[in-house]
């Protein structure tokens, strides 16, 4: 048995973060992880990669308006090309993170496996060379999420995020017709990337509406700028994925009808089924046995991180708080000091001021308390937005659809929340959502001279409409 200061299971976003930091700070630490290297999903098939097909799909739908900016030329897609771009930006940071560790390997180890808790202060670690014993006063468990797959005949076919973005991946052409089983932001930001190269996408969601427990009038906004040639079905329940006599796929659906009894069942074929029904905790193996607490398939973890053990600790999609690879950044550096401080809890995590940005096309982005939430409370916030067909950036871009709004406490004028939907969201809500986490007030944002001709000027100037 070997014995260290710190054990992390996983080595991404909830993980690596912490580790650096404790090994700088003189710790031995080692991290567990089955694939052996860092980052956890984001890089692997999450955020990184997901977003550079994104951004040439950006590239490529702005091409189409070329004539209108003074441009002309023929351009194409080469689906396989844009594949290749994002391997190469999978390999760029799969090298830095490598040389990240090299730099700290005195203190820090990278260990492959699968980890299984034997009790509050060990680990064991069964790997391709058999098992390995590890002790230690903290573990810090951040062993991420993975796809969810609902029990529908013929789930096997789908695909997934992992076929869709992993590094190397087989999926190097574009289906001519796409089915999306899940209108959450992962498969509807792919509806959007894959439509802008041309396929045909239809979206089946078995709520209500599109992008379900996000603010009903947020996603109002966002819905209607969304390319309208993607097909989206809501109230739809999947009943089955079966193969087709020409190669193809048939999904079976029904969709229930408010005004009638029973369901009514449709079919669509797909020469490809994305499965994006959700995420789900992976919680490592001993956990219920050696008391660790639950809920709902998450490690509990309070505002410290810290677990109903002492000296276990739990970031990221494990406690299923803010399932973002940011957020888990941010737990994981919360944990690291409150470990340095003798398991007190000396800082603790913001879960009210995390930016959320659902990367369609075009973007969209939110954080702290919004509309539904406010009125949930009882809370009758003030309101002011700006338009974006009022922006100078939106203007030189052509993209004037959407806005920016905010929402402010009666009385004090603090900022409780805001939106962003259009040009720029996922970089305008960082600001946004500082503003929030330190407690500014409309006064505040209304004195920051934001920067000109950009976006984020909407921001003071919904602020100043309050005076």
């Amino acid at each position: 048995m070997q014995h260290v200061d710190v054990i992390t299971l996983g080595a991404g976003g909830g993980a690596y973060p912490a580790a650096f930091r404790l090994a700088r700070a003189g710790r031995r630490v080692v991290m567990v992880d089955p694939k052996g290297v860092m980052s956890g999903n984001c890089l692997a098939e999450g955020c990184v990669p997901s977003k550079a097909v994104r951004e040439v799909a950006e590239l490529y739908r702005t091409a189409q308006r070329f004539e209108r900016f003074g441009l002309s030329g023929e351009i194409g897609a080469d689906f396989a090309g844009v594949v290749a771009h994002k391997d190469r930006v999978q390999r760029t940071r799969y090298t830095q993170h490598a040389a990240e560790l090299a730099r700290l390997a005195e203190r820090l180890t990278l260990v492959q496996g699968v980890a299984r808790l034997q009790d509050a202060y060990t680990v064991v670690v069964e790997s391709e060379h058999g098992e390995e014993s590890y002790r230690a006063e903290h573990i810090i468990i951040a062993s991420g999420s993975d796809v969810f797959v609902p029990p529908i005949p013929g789930a096997e076919l789908c695909v997934t995020s992992h076929d869709l973005y992993a590094l190397d991946s087989s999926f190097k052409s574009l289906p001519r017709r796409l089915v999306v089983i899940g209108g959450g932001y992962i498969g509807l930001e792919t509806a959007t990337f894959l439509r802008a190269f041309g396929a045909e996408v239809t979206v089946l969601e078995m709520m209500d509406q599109i992008l379900p427990g996000m603010d009903p009038d947020f996603v109002a906004g966002l819905a209607p700028l969304l390319d309208p040639a993607i097909r989206r079905v809501t109230g739809a329940k999947v009943e089955t994925i079966e193969n087709a006599a020409d190669g193809t796929l048939t999904v079976r659906y029904a969709v229930g009808d408010k005004n009638e009894t029973g369901d009514k069942t449709e079919t669509v074929a797909a020469d490809a089924v994305l499965m994006a029904a959700g995420r789900h905790a992976v919680v490592p193996e001993g956990a219920e046995a050696i008391g660790l607490e639950l809920q709902r398939g998450r490690v509990v973890a309070d505002t410290a991180l810290r677990t109903n053990l002492p000296g276990l600790y739990a970031c990221g999609d494990v406690n299923g708080r803010v399932p973002l690879f940011h957020a888990a950044v941010g737990q994981s550096l919360i944990a690291s000091r409150n470990i340095l401080g003798g398991d007190q809890a000396l800082d603790y995590f913001d879960f009210g001021a995390v930016p959320t940005t659902i990367f369609t096309l075009p973007m969209a982005a939110y954080v702290g308390h919004t509309r539904a939430a406010l009125k949930a409370r009882g809370i009758e916030a003030l309101e002011t937005a700006y338009n974006f067909a009022e922006d100078s950036r939106a203007q030189i871009f052509d993209e004037t659809q959407g806005e920016i709004r905010l929402f402010f406490e009666p009385g004090t004028l603090r900022l409780l929340g805001g939106w962003i939907i259009g040009i720029d969201a996922g970089q305008l809500v960082g600001e946004i959502g500082l503003a929030v986490s330190k407690g500014l007030t409309a006064h505040d944002l209304a004195a920051f001279c934001d920067q000109h001709p950009m976006a984020s000027e909407g921001i003071s100037k919904a602020a100043r409409a309050l005076f």
